[in-house]
């Protein structure tokens, strides 16, 4: 890399880490409207370390029936550190450090919010699906490997290297709300009290509640209630 290529990436993640906030987005979702490789929002966590557990859990609104990215961690060390990507309509992929694994008959709908959590162990290497309070089987992933290194972890785009190599049809065009991330694998009974809007413990890593992040692009914030129909509880 030449010393200007330096330069211009240290102006950058500067940019990056002033354009960057902390809100608490409680009601309130991410809407990306159009299918892009460049519109995204980049998620900073509340903290680095070596992840040997973890869960993420978020609600997505769509109506796109393509393959589209819903979470993406990328590591110095692997592009897909962990991501969670939607492959079509019931079927659901779970990357860790580059490795598939595969859900299928999993239970969701068009132009509805669909509730999602994954688990993962290094430990056991199991991980598991769960959408709208049901369980996928489980599948062993990666046992014995730990997520080292200062995370990217970008939503609306699937990263192809550290922090870019956006594709248009891997993007996600709908609704993102209720964002978390813990580094410990969540129980069932707090998955399930997620998956139908009951109160849990905040993400530790991500917590939508107070959620520093920064926009790029055509992505919007608003209020949650505009996915309503009127009338509806």
């Amino acid at each position: 890399m030449t010393t200007e290529m330096k330069r211009l990436m240290v102006l950058l993640s500067l940019f990056l880490l002033i354009s960057a906030e902390r809100q608490d987005l409680s009601g309130k979702m991410f809407t990306f409207p159009v299918a892009s490789n460049t519109h995204h929002v980049v998620l900073s966590p509340e903290m680095e370390k070596i992840f040997t557990a973890v869960t993420v859990c978020l609600r997505a609104f769509s109506d796109i029936s393509r393959a589209q990215s819903l979470f993406s961690l990328s590591l110095p060390s692997s592009d897909n550190g962990f991501l969670i990507f939607k492959p079509k309509q019931g079927v659901y992929q779970l990357y860790i450090f580059g490795e598939a694994g595969d859900f299928y008959g999993l239970q969701d709908e068009s132009n509805v919010w669909n509730s999602m959590c994954v688990t993962w162990d290094t430990q056991t290497g199991l991980a598991q699906m769960w959408v709208n309070g049901l369980p996928s089987s489980r599948k062993g992933l990666k046992a014995g490997s730990t997520l080292i290194g200062t995370p990217k972890i970008i939503l609306g785009q699937e990263q192809d290297n550290y922090g870019g190599g956006f594709s248009t049809d891997q993007s996600f065009v709908g609704m993102l709300t209720d964002v978390h991330m813990w580094d410990f694998v969540l129980s069932p009974d707090q998955i399930v009290y997620y998956s139908y809007g009951s109160q849990i413990q905040p993400g530790n890593v991500l917590n939508w509640n107070s959620l520093e992040f920064s926009k790029n692009g055509y992505v919007i914030i608003e209020s949650k209630d505009t996915s309503y129909k009127a009338g509806s509880v």
